[in-house]
């Protein structure tokens, strides 16, 4: 028997990178949509009422996941779920972006590389935050959560993009078929959630200042394609650790293995 193969037999559990991922961007996705639809179909008037008074017929991410339950729950629940493995893939990409492209030899690189993991962490966090304070129990709070969730967001899809083009066209290699699909992908959601996003805060705006009928819904809308995208963005590390697992490895069996291979 193979060193290699008593080192997968010493581990004590493993999960496929695809199948986490899935199951990562899978549970705030399904949150969203039982949150938004529920409230529609429940909680209707409440969820979409707003300080202007006028027809809109959607309501917004913070009225679905906070005004009511149960999709206060669902969405705490399924966001607390997802936080813990969202924190591993940061640093996981840390050590991606360090050892596989031109970190291994560049210190501006790793620095660019941390500062991208330290923002997908404030992200997290911030998220996390915005779940569990409420507009209803602070306003301002929220607000000030949601921003620096929509900032740390944006500036982690940038630099991600950015560490992909930089670390292989500074050492001359070129990307993988992988590589390319997963850079092709995030450029594109990148764009779709940066432009959506700045089309939502125009409306908000137009909103609060004419009070039209409708404007409100299709500032809700834009919401949902700003989580959708920003979840099928993280969703691109599927594609990036695609043939990685997550393992907890018997340590004694494991020394075990390599003091016989020695």
């Amino acid at each position: 028997m193979s060193s290699e193969t008593k080192q997968i037999r010493s581990a004590l559990f493993q999960l496929s990178f695809p199948f986490m991922g899935k199951i990562v961007c899978g549970l705030p996705l399904f949150a969203t949509f039982f949150c938004v639809l529920w409230s529609v179909l429940f909680d209707f008037e409440k969820a979409t009422a707003t300080h202007c008074r006028v027809n809109n017929y959607l309501p917004s991410i913070s009225a679905a996941i906070g005004g009511f339950t149960p999709q206060r729950y669902v969405w705490r629940i399924c966001i607390a779920f997802h936080a813990a493995p969202r924190l591993m893939i940061a640093w996981a990409y840390y050590n991606f972006h360090t050892s596989v492209h031109a970190g291994k030899h560049n210190e501006l690189y790793k620095a660019g590389a941390a500062l991208t993991s330290l923002c997908h962490v404030i992200e997290v966090t911030a998220l996390v935050g915005l779940t569990y304070i409420s507009s209803l129990d602070n306003h301002g709070l929220h607000e000030t959560l949601f921003i620096v969730f929509m900032a740390s967001s944006l500036v982690y899809m940038l630099l991600t993009i950015l560490l992909f083009y930089w670390g292989r066209s500074r050492n001359g290699s070129f990307l993988t078929l992988e590589e390319s699909r997963s850079f092709s992908w995030k450029q594109r959601l990148f764009l779709t959630n940066i432009s959506i996003f700045l089309f939502s805060v125009y409306v908000f705006f137009r909103h609060n200042w004419y009070c039209e009928p409708g404007v409100y819904t299709v500032f809700a809308a834009c919401e949902y394609f700003v989580i959708v995208t920003n979840i099928a963005y993280h969703g691109t590390a599927i594609i990036d650790f695609s043939p990685f697992s997550l393992a907890y490895v018997n340590s004694e069996l494991l020394a075990g293995v390599k003091s016989k291979a020695t």
